[in-house]
């Protein structure tokens, strides 16, 4: 039996890079449509679309067959280009010997990856694609909550 399959359009939003930031996500899955949000009073930018991922992902009941849509490249490139494996294996260090910024999610964001079958589409950001709109939409009402 085949995994259902969920979309998802993931966005971090930060007034100030650390500040007040939130993020969004919107999960689409049989013509059903969630939207998450949440967030904190001193993050980054790159914690909160972390977040999202990692929010959007603990939404999910049972193993899914998840295409996640993020404008953060960052993100992308850290699964698509092996990036996450090397960094591993290198002890959570970068190719230049620096620790990896946000290892704790990271780390929560693997786990929670897990139980499905993930795949990763690279938006543009802000350029009208409608549910990434949406997720960055509810990434910033939520930031204001922390402002």
């Amino acid at each position: 039996m085949s995994k259902p399959e969920v979309i998802v359009y993931t966005d971090g939003a930060c007034s100030g890079n650390p500040g007040p930031g939130g993020w969004g996500a919107v999960l689409i899955w049989n013509n059903k449509r969630k939207e998450l949000s949440g967030g904190a009073a001193n993050t980054t930018n790159n914690r909160m679309e972390m977040q999202a991922v990692i929010e959007a992902l603990k939404a999910l009941k049972k193993p899914c067959t998840v295409k996640i849509h993020s404008d953060s490249a960052l993100i992308i490139n850290a699964f698509r280009q092996n990036w996450i494996n090397n960094w591993q294996n290198r002890g959570w260090r970068k190719s230049n010997k620096k620790p990896v910024e946000n290892r704790d999610l990271w780390e929560k964001m693997i786990k929670s990856m897990k139980p499905h079958d993930v795949h990763w589409v690279k938006v543009k950001g802000h350029a009208g694609v409608e549910l990434n709109e949406r997720a960055d939409q509810l990434a910033v009402e939520a930031s204001k909550q922390f402002s």
